[in-house]
């Protein structure tokens, strides 16, 4: 029993039998072939070549024997003596062919011997390459070698100076050790911090006034009030004080060297200035345990205290 068809299904139908014959198809299948392999293509090509060179050779002997009109009568003549030879039609198309064979294999020769040569040239840019790294690590090797040298030179010498300057502030301060206390301080080229007249000596001395000490540790050099005191030498100032029985005083030192100026009546410099010598520090005058204005001088390495006249000329 045949199915009835929906209005839908028959507009579909009507569209497909009228595309078909549009279209010029047919509702047979077509069967396709498909040539995959391209030598036989190459053969193909080759065949048909072969016999339209056939076709053409053959026509131009046609026209030639055949048309009056086209070429003069001599050029007919000459042609006709021509074709009177015995050629050899099979023999002049297999040259032909062998010519165009003998053409391909040279084309693939190229072909080849360029990859050859490309692959040459990698290998040969390689082989270069290769040889830029190994020079390159070479002389990174080199250089980082001479570094290496370098700083063990360096080193060496670096070790030496040191070594020699050990050496000589060894030498330098088993020279010191050796100085005299007088000797050691004379290093330090003292000057003279006031101008005046000494008015009492280094040491013990005979006083019957019970402020003065016996053991004189400096010299007092007499002065004027108010007159500049100098320092004796450069330094760092460690002591100014106005209490104690050395009254407004100042002490200046360096190294195990210092100076001490006493019983001032005005002190410019503080602790922890540093001072050159010849500079204006404190000014004379008579405080502390004192009857006159003057200048208590003191010199003194580490705890031993110097005669100022074993150093300076008042």
């Amino acid at each position: 029993m045949e199915r009835t068809l929906s209005p839908e299904e028959k507009i579909r139908r009507a569209e497909e039998i009228y595309s078909r014959r549009r279209g010029g198809h047919t509702s047979r299948n077509i069967a396709t072939v498909n040539v995959s392999n391209e030598k036989n293509y190459g053969l193909l090509k080759k065949m048909i070549l072969q016999i339209a060179i056939c076709l053409v050779i053959y026509f131009i002997f046609y026209l030639v024997q055949n048309s009056n009109y086209v070429f003069s009568q001599d050029i007919i003549n000459k042609t006709k003596e021509i074709l009177s030879y015995d050629i050899n039609i099979e023999e002049i198309f297999t040259n032909i062919m062998n010519g165009i064979n003998s053409f391909s294999n040279e084309l693939v020769q190229n072909d080849t011997s360029n990859t050859i040569n490309d692959e040459e040239n990698k290998n040969n840019n390689t082989v270069n390459t290769d040889i830029k790294n190994t020079v390159s690590e070479a002389k990174l090797a080199s250089v980082a070698a001479e570094n290496v040298m370098f700083a063990q030179s360096s080193n060496k010498e670096e070790q030496n100076l040191e070594n020699n300057n050990e050496q000589s502030n060894n030498e330098e301060t088993k020279k010191l050790e050796e100085l005299t206390d007088e000797e050691y301080i004379k290093i330090f080229n003292l000057a003279k911090p006031v101008e005046g007249i000494v008015s009492s000596e280094f040491g013990i001395r005979d006083v019957d006034n019970p402020i003065a000490s016996k053991d004189h540790k400096g010299i007092d050099i007499a002065a004027n009030t108010g007159t500049e005191i100098k320092a004796a030498m450069d330094g760092t100032v460690t002591i100014s004080s106005t209490t104690g029985s050395y009254g407004y005083h100042i002490q200046i030192t360096n190294n195990d060297v210092s100076t001490l100026y006493a019983h001032c009546s005005k002190l410019l410099v503080n602790v922890g200035d540093n001072v050159a010598k010849g500079q204006v520090i404190a000014e004379v005058g008579s405080t502390g345990n004192s009857t006159n204005p003057h200048l208590h001088f003191e010199i003194k390495r580490g705890n031993n205290y110097i005669n100022p006249r074993d150093i300076l000329e008042f």
